[in-house]
This record gives structure tokens, C-alpha cells and sequence, in this order.
């Protein structure tokens, strides 16, 4: 369950991050820590990766707003990062870089009996997505793959 204070943060730190060309991904404030730990999760809307520069940039100036604020009256620790890699690839530089990974792959109708396959990504090309199957290459219409994400399930 998310902490009270989440979304009058959230309020705060939206219209900030829009300013700057990110997004807010995720909040969460940890209060197991001492001090607490703000963490705000953001993503930078012009470019594929958020660099530590978009981060530091949101930590200052998430950090004025909050202090004017006083939304959190006692000493916390602010920590503004990317949300890391999604498990879903959608770019021609997902397919690259994770090529030889586990994938699971959704279809949005059955292909050999079949709506998701697992396997080990080989390629993508313009008609097809090629995985490995137990060493068993295995081509599917790109037509009908609806997401392909990283997996760390064997293959059945």
C-alpha cells in the first residue's frame, strides 16, 4: 500500500517533471529508513534512455517545491531516478541489444495452437520475430505479436 503522503507528492512533483520534458513513473516513500527515503522514479519524454543529468536536474528542482511545501516537515532523504529497463521491448534497439535473452510472446490470436510462445530471441525482421525453442528455430508473423517480454522461465 502506497504511503498517504504519495499522491499530494505526486501533485507536486508532476508539473515539475513536465517542465523539464520527463514524466514521473513511479513514487514511493520508504519510512523503514532513517531517515525516511522519498524515491521518485522518472523518464525522460524526448529520449529512449533518462540520464543522470534529467535526474539531478528533477532532484533540484523537486527539491525546492518540496521544502516550500513543508509536505514533509521532518528530515528525509530525496532520491530521483530512472525507473531502469522495461521488460517489454518495443524498439529495433531492444530487439539488438537483447538478442539471445528468454522472451515470453504474446499473440493476439492463436499460431500453431498457440498464444505465447517462449523461447530465446534470435531476431526481428520486417515479417517475422525468430526465436529458439530448445535449439529449434521458430519464426512468427510479426502480424501478430502484441508484446514480447524478458522472461526467466525455462522453456516448457
Amino acid at each position: 500500500m502506497a504511503h498517504p503522503l504519495i499522491p499530494e507528492v505526486l501533485d507536486l512533483a508532476t508539473p515539475v517533471a513536465k517542465h523539464l520534458g520527463l514524466e514521473v513513473v513511479d513514487a514511493v516513500f520508504q519510512t523503514n529508513h532513517s531517515p525516511p527515503v522519498l524515491r521518485i522514479d522518472v523518464r525522460n519524454c524526448q529520449q529512449e534512455d533518462t540520464s543522470l543529468n534529467d535526474c539531478e536536474q528533477m532532484s533540484q528542482a523537486l527539491e525546492a517545491v518540496l521544502d516550500e511545501s513543508d509536505l514533509i516537515p521532518d528530515a528525509y532523504v530525496l532520491e530521483v531516478s530512472s525507473p531502469g529497463v522495461s521488460s517489454e521491448l518495443l524498439s529495433d534497439r531492444d530487439f539488438i541489444v537483447f538478442k539471445g535473452f528468454m522472451v515470453e510472446v504474446q499473440l493476439s490470436e492463436p499460431y500453431k495452437d498457440r498464444h505465447t510462445w517462449l523461447g530465446q530471441l534470435l531476431k526481428r525482421d520486417a515479417d517475422h520475430l525468430y526465436l529458439s525453442r530448445k535449439g529449434k528455430p521458430t519464426k512468427l508473423p510479426r502480424t501478430l505479436v502484441e508484446t514480447v517480454q524478458l522472461s526467466d522461465q525455462a522453456v516448457e
